[in-house]
C-alpha cells in the first residue's frame, strides 16, 4: 500500500512557477514507478509527467516540455513537479500517481493516487 498527498498547488499569473510535491508513505515508494497527472473541468485526466524507480527515465507530455521537471527523492519518500512559465491552460486540478512497476503514461495503469491539489493560473 502507498498513500499520496499532494501540496503545493495555488493561483500564481501566467508566467510563474509553482513547485508540487508529492509525499508518500508506505514501504514501496522506491519500487515504484510516479506520475503526475491533471483534471481541467469537463476535460479527462492527462498525464503530465512520469519518473521511473530509479530517477533514470522521465517522460513528459509534449504540453509541458521544456516548462515542467519532475524529480524524486526516494530518502524522502517524495516526487516533485516544478512547473515553470505556466500558462492558463496549465490550470487543473493535479494528481500524484504510483505504481509498481515500469514508467507509463496510462492513468489506468496506476495503483495508487493521491486526493489531487488545485493549480490556478491567471492571464
Amino acid at each position: 500500500q502507498v498513500q499520496l498527498v499532494e501540496s503545493g498547488g495555488g493561483l500564481v499569473q501566467a508566467g510563474g512557477s509553482l513547485r508540487l510535491s508529492c509525499a508518500a508513505s508506505g514501504r514501496t515508494f522506491s519500487n515504484s514507478a510516479m506520475g503526475w497527472f491533471r483534471q481541467a473541468p469537463g476535460k479527462e485526466r492527462g498525464f503530465v509527467a512520469g519518473v521511473s524507480r530509479s530517477s533514470g527515465t522521465q517522460c513528459y507530455a509534449d504540453s509541458v516540455k521544456g516548462r515542467f521537471t519532475i524529480s524524486r527523492d526516494n530518502a524522502k519518500n517524495t516526487v516533485y513537479l516544478q512547473m515553470n512559465s505556466l500558462k492558463p491552460d496549465d490550470t487543473a486540478v493535479y494528481y500524484c500517481a504510483a505504481r509498481q512497476g515500469s514508467l507509463t503514461s496510462g492513468p489506468d495503469l496506476y495503483d495508487y493516487w493521491g486526493q489531487g491539489t488545485q493549480v490556478t493560473v491567471s492571464s
